[in-house]
């Protein structure tokens, strides 16, 4: 299973997209965790990104919320789920 580390706006994004749009909560903390169990599920649609985003990751988390995330080297063998950036297709890119 991989750690997952949040960065202070992934953070403040998620309080503030659970606040605007309860209904996603479910759908976010499902997505959440499949980055955990497998970043590679089908669900997510995860893809690598190019341009100012080149060596990030982006999965959906609903319709058209995406998380922006990347992979790191955790202290032991497992690599890590930096979780970056939360918000609507228009918001993250």
């Amino acid at each position: 299973m991989r750690t997952l580390v949040w960065s202070h706006p992934f953070k403040r994004a998620f309080r503030r997209m659970a606040e605007r749009r309860p209904d996603l909560q479910k759908d976010l903390e499902e997505a959440v965790a499949m980055l955990i169990e497998n970043p590679f599920n089908p669900k997510l649609k995860a893809h690598k990104l190019k341009g100012k985003l080149a060596g990030t990751w982006a999965c959906s988390a609903g319709y058209d919320v995406r998380i922006i995330f990347e992979f790191v080297k955790d202290e032991g063998s497992e690599d890590a789920v930096f979780l970056i950036e939360l918000g609507t297709h228009d918001e993250v890119y």
